[in-house]
């Protein structure tokens, strides 16, 4: 049995991670070794129970099966196994004591040695979350930050997507092994990734998306990653959890705020008020991961400098007074007609026209309920 065979065999070990991994190897040498040592040997080298089992379990070599569609996979040629403790293995991941015995990867797995921001959030964000998730991505993109995330619908998508637009790379860390279509409604980001990062998974080939996968997956997402920013969440979130992790892993944790009639900027303010950086602007975030990896050929005065806030200007043409009175009084809170028509004192009949004018103008989106929120400036 050749190393990259014994290595898809380890991955599909019930419970084992680099901390049990390492001792192992320090003894025996050799992934190849572990599984054929002498039940002796393995528990002088400290192999906990479970996996001495399992071992036992799998020696009449039931898994070859397996093993043939690993390699079947790996032969396309934007497939990929990294190793723990190979040169492409991430060197921030390496050192968790429950890293990964090794990741598998669609697309470049170089990509995994660049300077990561996780960004993360709720899969169902207003229009203002997933437009603010789209702006900082490609910002921090251009300014050689690799944005990680998870996939999922909502703000994951929006920042893979913004990271993808901003001319970037974008990392996709998954809950189910790389051959599942998961989730369905981005089979076509999944393949834009590939093609402009990587898509990985500590999961195996054939695993389904089964509910305690993802927080799993969260340490990675955190793990890989300089910080995580946070950009809309719930007080009870996965994205919390991401948050949390990061901090116990001596990253920095961001979060944008937003209103307090916002129930997704809750989660926000609650760790904001544990002590994460408040961010309002991209350049929050390079100052405080300042000095940014050589690598990334930016520092944090370059990047304020090479892009400018946002104006109104940006948007489009300057409104007259009614229109700019309008988007004034919708600012970037859902509003219905109704509401409008008493901030402004115009008519509900001049009110609805001119929404239809701002929607096609992309100054603002409507919203579930017959509603309507501003548009954040690109």
């Amino acid at each position: 049995m050749d190393e990259l065979h014994a290595w898809l065999v380890l991955a599909r070990a019930p419970g084992l991670h680099a901390g049990i991994l390492q001792p192992l190897l320090a003894l025996l040498h050799s992934p190849t070794a572990i599984l054929t040592s002498s039940p002796s040997a393995l528990r002088a080298a400290g192999a906990p129970a479970a996996l001495f089992d399992w071992l036992q379990a799998r020696a009449g070599g039931g898994d070859q099966q397996r093993l043939a569609e690993d390699l079947r996979w790996l032969a396309a040629q934007e497939h990929h196994f990294v190793p723990w403790g190979s040169a492409d293995y991430p060197a921030l991941l390496e050192h968790l004591p429950d890293a990964p015995v090794g990741l598998f990867v669609r697309g470049d797995p170089e990509v995994l040695a660049l300077p990561q921001l996780a960004m993360v959030g709720s899969r169902s964000p207003t229009p203002t979350g997933r437009d603010t998730a789209g702006h900082f991505a490609a910002h921090l993109a251009r300014c050689g930050l690799t944005i990680t995330s998870g996939l999922a619908v909502g703000i994951d998508a929006a920042s893979h997507r913004g990271a993808l637009d901003g001319g970037g790379r974008t990392i996709a860390v998954c809950g189910t092994g790389l051959d599942i279509d998961y989730p369905g409604p981005n089979t076509a980001l999944a393949a834009a990734i590939a093609a402009q990062g990587a898509l990985i998974s500590e999961f195996p080939l054939g695993t389904p998306p089964v509910r305690h996968n993802f927080p799993r997956r969260n340490r990675l997402i955190s793990g890989l990653s300089l910080g995580t920013l946070v950009v809309e969440a719930a007080t009870r979130s996965g994205s919390l959890i991401t948050a949390r992790l990061a901090g116990e892993q001596g990253r920095a944790v961001f979060a944008i705020p937003g209103s307090i009639h916002n129930p997704l900027a809750r989660g926000c303010h609650q760790l904001i008020r544990q002590g994460a950086t408040l961010v309002e602007t991209a350049q929050d975030i390079l100052n405080e991961l300042s000095p940014l990896p050589p690598e990334t050929g930016m520092n944090a005065a370059t990047a304020g400098a090479r892009t400018a806030g946002p104006t109104e200007a940006d948007a489009g043409s300057v409104l007259d007074k009614d229109y700019k009175i309008l988007l004034d009084a919708l600012g970037f809170e859902p509003a219905g007609v109704d509401i409008l028509v008493a901030r402004t004192g115009l008519k509900a009949e001049e009110v609805a026209s001119m929404l239809l004018i701002l929607e096609l103008e992309a100054r603002i989106e409507p919203c579930p309920g017959g509603l309507y929120v501003r548009r954040a400036p690109k």
